[in-house]
């Protein structure tokens, strides 16, 4: 299988998974070595093609599945709640970005769609030395969330309004 055709089979597997596939997977299913993986994936996105790491593997974000940029704030400890309110009312959370006055934008890909994931990334956190990006940013930061609906949008939205959670941007805050 040529490299053009071995791209095509990496978008048609992201398209049609449930879930993020791992590097490891997608090179064993195509016989190359993860090395060509991540090579090809390069590639696509030079193409337009929006494919995204997360900590599970890759996955090629829609544009057609609506999707809205969310301000939060709130503790560490509240982390588990606000993302399964989110994930209760039917969205992914795509990612967390936070904007460091010093640093910039800083983004990192999640994809958190169920409680299962919210368990899965809880515990990433807590079995590591690491902890959540928004500690940086004295717990605000950002999420673009997906949903099936603009409705479900608006509906986590009001959600995370009335637990408090959302908050107002600032001038100087450029995250789209």
């Amino acid at each position: 299988m040529g490299g053009e055709d071995r791209r095509a089979k990496i978008v048609a597997l992201l398209d049609s998974a449930g879930e993020p596939i791992s590097g490891g997977q997608l090179a064993g299913e195509l016989g190359v070595s993860r090395q060509v993986i991540v090579q090809d994936i390069a590639l696509l996105r030079r193409s337009g093609i929006e494919v995204e790491s997360t900590h599970r593997g890759y996955v090629v974000r829609r544009s057609d599945v609506p999707r809205r940029i969310f301000k939060v704030r709130h503790s560490e400890e509240q982390i588990e709640d606000e993302l399964n309110l989110i994930v209760d009312l039917g969205g992914t959370v795509e990612d967390v970005v936070v904007n460091h006055r010093t640093y910039g934008v800083i983004s990192v890909s999640l994809n958190v769609s169920s409680r299962r994931d919210v368990a899965r990334y809880l515990a990433e956190i807590a079995s590591s030395r690491s902890t959540p990006l928004s500690r940086v940013t004295s717990g605000y930061h950002f999420h673009h969330v997906s949903a099936p609906t603009e409705e479900a949008l608006d509906e986590i939205g009001a959600a995370l309004a009335e637990r408090g959670f959302l908050v107002d941007r600032l001038p100087y805050e450029t995250v789209k």
